[in-house]
């Protein structure tokens, strides 16, 4: 299945057209024609099967012929990962947790991050072409860059977790995950949190964690987070 979006359809929806870009590319690169059908999805856990009643190029119009709605996930999954000095690691970050299934994602600005600039436009264009090429039907929630101080300033409902390679007590991940919660993680920049910042998340009543025996890259721990929570929750 070939999966295409538009944010602005819902259940009360009959017909729409496509902007000039996607109508473009659907009737110009993909071929299609009149009567031909196409799956779309809001982001939002529809999937919406419509049919090609204008073939055109500058605004390709469906009409919708039915729809189901996929329910949420049971747990709620917010990682909350420092830029990374190389920008494609943090693009390529988000491109597989997409895929695998992550919900909501913030980057924080941490003591040691050697990028402070985030640019959320390219990172959004990359959360939805990994959406759409994965038949995901939720579209996962990119906040704003926010220094890690201001995040913690925030209480997250459920589990709340900070990811880190000091040689301190850790809890193994797995011995604190809980089927079906909501679970923020924290992940460091290049370097690691600081000693300060760690103390600040721990006063801020997050649990220390490890996530293995070896050292990993800022991008490779969100990873390991992502796909261990969604397996453990896997029905």
């Amino acid at each position: 299945m070939q999966l295409f979006y538009n944010p602005n359809i819902d259940a009360t929806t009959e017909t729409f057209s496509f902007d000039k870009e996607e109508s473009k590319h659907i009737i110009k690169v993909l071929r299609k024609k009149d009567t031909d059908i196409l799956f779309v999805t809001n982001g939002e856990g529809y999937l919406f099967e419509t049919e090609i009643t204008l073939a055109s190029d500058s605004k390709c119009t469906v009409k919708i012929i039915s729809f189901e709605k996929k329910p949420k996930s049971k747990y709620h999954l917010h990682l909350a990962v420092a830029p990374t000095k190389m920008n494609d690691r943090y693009e390529w970050f988000l491109e597989k947790a997409t895929e695998i299934g992550i919900h909501e994602i913030t980057p924080i600005i941490c003591d040691r991050s050697e990028r402070k600039v985030i640019n959320n436009e390219r990172f959004d264009k990359i959360i939805l072409t990994a959406m759409k090429q994965s038949n995901a039907l939720y579209l996962p929630k990119l906040n704003e860059a926010i220094s890690l101080k201001e995040f913690l300033k925030h209480k997250n409902d459920g589990l709340q977790l900070i990811a880190h390679c000091e040689d301190t007590d850790k809890k193994t991940l797995k011995s604190v995950l809980k089927p079906n919660e909501s679970i923020t993680i924290l992940i460091g920049p290049e370097g690691d949190f600081s000693e300060k910042e760690i103390t600040m998340a721990i006063d801020s009543q997050y649990v220390p964690v490890s996530l293995g025996n070896t050292r990993l890259r800022t991008e490779t721990a969100a990873m390991v987070a992502c796909h261990s929570i969604a397996f453990f929750n896997e029905e």
